[in-house]
């Protein structure tokens, strides 16, 4: 019973996490701009060093920093998914490697469906540098569980010898 809350708190937060992808790049391509100048204006003018400068400056850094913050957004919320189908796919007893290239798979299949469902967004168009960027934050996700299990497996053996002295 509470392995089937577990899997059902993943998958809950994974298919969240799908659908605020989803509505983000139904955004038409202004309105995403938007959103992202507006990130990006926040996080420059949070900076104390930032304070002094000109409007005229603290707008080309927006115009300039723009694809970054853009890219960035891809690969955190891909890390997210990342996380969300490899913790999922943790509460299986399945060999380590499906698990992964499971997670892998379908984190890949649905970054090229996002740039897919892009090409009928008025402004936008699919891109497969951002397939890419995808993938890397999906796999960054994958690593991150893999690494926090691996430590608290250890964690949980080392207990297991204490208790034994």
């Amino acid at each position: 019973m509470k392995i089937i809350i577990i899997r059902t708190i993943f998958m809950l937060l994974l298919l969240t996490t799908f659908a605020t992808i989803f509505k983000f790049s139904s955004q038409i391509a202004e309105e995403s701009d938007d959103i992202s100048n507006g990130v990006l204006r926040k996080i420059i003018d949070v900076f104390p060093y930032t304070k002094g400068l000109s409007e005229e400056i603290k707008i080309k850094m927006v115009e300039h920093g723009n694809p970054i913050i853009r890219k960035l957004a891809h690969f955190s919320i891909y890390a997210l998914v990342g996380v969300w189908i490899m913790a999922f796919m943790s509460t299986f007893d399945i060999r380590l490697y499906k698990k992964w290239i499971i997670s892998m798979l379908v984190g890949v299949l649905y970054a090229a469906s996002d740039e897919f469902h892009q090409s009928f967004v008025p402004g936008r168009g699919p891109s497969i540098v951002d397939v890419g960027i995808d993938s890397l934050g999906v796999l960054t996700g994958i690593l991150a569980v893999l690494i926090i299990i691996s430590i608290y497996r250890a964690l949980k053996s080392d207990k297991k010898i204490e208790e034994k002295c």
